[in-house]
């Protein structure tokens, strides 16, 4: 008899062995990693590895982040309840819901089709519905919209600062991205002190697909 995987033992170990072990203590994130079901967002060939200190293949050269990594985004970004998101790379879906848990409304673009649709079942599944989807690029949206968001989450990889995005936070709003080229990237955390002026804190190296659209018109350091 094949053992039935025990998801919500396998999730407390995520959370006490991987998670807080990378120094993410903040209960707001640590306790939204507990409720949203991140087995529910794994291609169903690698359900049982949901759990597991790996990026998890969606296809089309993406993946979806280790654990730990999504809960070190997350307490850097320190995300209010009154919040508004922009997430730049749907994927799965799974840390649009974990956004979506933490802020107030989310703004989630990915260019594949496939990835957004189903992502917003999934999300639907939950009864969130704080969640817009766009299927469009990012840079083209961000330069069509100029809507400024408290927060932005970039989980793809971008070459160099992002300052088209950066454009679109409030003042002190907080941007995650991945600055770099193979095989040197580093998480990072762009936060607008005041208008046109940003700090910038390196998180952790890491590795992630690049976003494929972008000019050198569109990020300048």
């Amino acid at each position: 008899m094949i053992p039935v995987m025990n998801f919500d033992k396998a999730r407390f170990n995520m959370i006490e062995q991987q998670v807080r072990t990378w120094d993410v203590l903040d209960d707001k994130v640590l306790t939204c990693l507990a409720q949203v079901s991140r087995e529910d967002f794994v291609p169903p060939a690698y359900r049982k590895l949901a759990f597991a200190d790996i990026a998890i293949p969606l296809g089309e050269g993406h993946y979806m982040m280790p654990p730990r990594e999504e809960g070190r985004l997350l307490q850097a970004l320190n995300i209010k309840p009154t919040d508004s998101i922009l997430e730049i790379g749907t994927g799965s879906g799974h840390l649009t819901a974990l956004l979506a848990h933490m802020g107030s409304r989310v703004v989630t673009i990915d260019s594949n089709a496939d990835f957004s649709a189903m992502a917003a079942e999934r999300i639907k599944a939950l009864g969130i519905k704080t969640v817009d989807f766009v299927v469009e690029d990012a840079i083209t949206y961000c330069q069509q919209h100029l809507e400024q968001f408290d927060v932005i989450c970039v989980t793809v990889s971008l070459p160099q600062k992002p300052q088209l995005f950066l454009d679109r936070l409030t003042i002190g709003g907080r941007l995650f991205a991945i600055i770099g080229q193979v095989p040197i990237m580093q998480a990072t955390l762009f936060t607008c002190t005041a208008e046109g002026e940003f700090q910038q804190q390196g998180l952790y190296e890491t590795i992630a697909p690049a976003l494929r659209s972008f000019s050198s018109s569109s990020f300048e350091f």
